[in-house]
């Protein structure tokens, strides 16, 4: 029986040319994916497509993600066996890591691909990543939300959307939070990852969550942790953030000595000023250095999930209406580690 797949275009250097040096959108690429698709590997699957929006993914604004949740939520289940997203790789891994909180319950296997040059281009992985996605729904047949995605040299490895981290600086290249992907396409086989690190098939197959609501805040703050921080810089007189997001060092921590570096004394002002404060990433299995042993109770910490998933999940709260930290201990899809 011919598998049926929904291919949604959204833009992005997948869906673009080069002309000279500068990259941009062209139309015309969305049926070179697909022709490129069908001449190497034959007309065993049929494409639905739709193009929701085309757009540079940095350029995404709310109500382009808004229109491409509708556009999802609008297919007809019963007449696909998957549905594949084409996207920027730039802001991919916040579309994604909100896509597993939205359509964490969504009855089809939804799987994002991007590639790292346009498709002309001989370096493309582009049509590769694209052929995994392929690959994944009709073998795996799992429900949920996955990128395809192969850096140079390398297999097509799936990961699950709730664990993709921000990819390589200059490069690109994508992996999984540990390294722990959750597939990889050999040939044309899907072959699991069998690290306690990751769910089982069977796991995710049960998974039975309540999806969160589309609508996102961007009067978020994100500080990043980095060598002489200098937190009286931030002045939020004139325009008062919802939340403040603080990304940690990869040891879970941050400086809390001194005056204008001191963490603790930018806490406390915040406080003042009734401005939550997240910290992340932290595991609570592992040790909590000195520096952090005594952090004021205004500070939430968002437990064992990544920098990316606490955005998402902290953007999704207040977009919601509710407290910025309100879904920090909810797992939908494998989210927590």
């Amino acid at each position: 029986m011919t598998s049926r797949i929904l291919v949604i275009f959204t833009g992005g250097t997948i869906g673009s040319e080069q002309s000279g040096r500068t990259v941009g959108l062209s139309e015309s690429r969305r049926r070179m994916l697909l022709d490129s698709y069908t001449s190497t590997a034959g007309n065993e699957v049929a494409f639905d497509q739709v193009a929701p929006i085309n757009v540079l993914s940095e350029n995404m604004q709310k109500e382009d993600l808004k229109r491409l949740y509708d556009c999802v939520k609008a297919t007809d289940c019963a007449k696909y066996d998957g549905v594949i997203i084409t996207h920027g790789t730039d802001t991919l891994c916040f579309t994604v890591n909100w896509f597993s909180q939205v359509f964490c319950d969504f009855p089809l296997p939804i799987v994002f691909v991007s590639a790292l040059y346009p498709l002309a281009d001989s370096r493309s992985n582009g049509l590769k990543n694209f052929r995994g996605a392929v690959d994944f729904i009709e073998r795996a047949q799992l429900k949920g939300v996955y990128c395809s995605f192969a850096n140079d040299n390398e297999n097509v490895r799936i990961y699950l959307a709730s664990r993709l981290i921000y990819p390589e600086e200059v490069n690109g290249f994508y992996h999984s939070v540990k390294g722990a992907h959750l597939a990889e396409i050999v040939g044309d086989e899907v072959v699991f990852n069998s690290s306690h690190d990751i769910p089982t098939p069977e796991e995710i197959a049960a998974n039975n969550p309540v999806a969160l609501g589309p609508a996102l805040s961007d009067r978020v703050m994100l500080i990043t942790m980095r060598s002489l921080l200098n937190f009286d810089v931030y002045d939020f007189f004139r325009n008062r953030p919802l939340a403040i997001i603080i990304e940690l060092s990869h040891s879970g921590t941050i400086c809390t000595v001194g005056d204008e570096l001191n963490f603790l004394n930018f806490a406390a002002r915040c406080e003042k000023q009734h401005i939550p404060v997240i910290i992340s990433p932290v595991m609570s299995r592992a040790g909590v250095y000195a520096s952090m042993s005594s952090l004021p109770e205004s500070v939430r910490i968002a437990y064992d999930m990544t920098i990316e998933m606490t955005i998402v999940k902290v953007m999704c709260a207040l977009g919601a209406g509710l407290p910025a930290d309100a879904y920090l201990d909810t797992n939908l899809f494998f989210e927590k580690l």
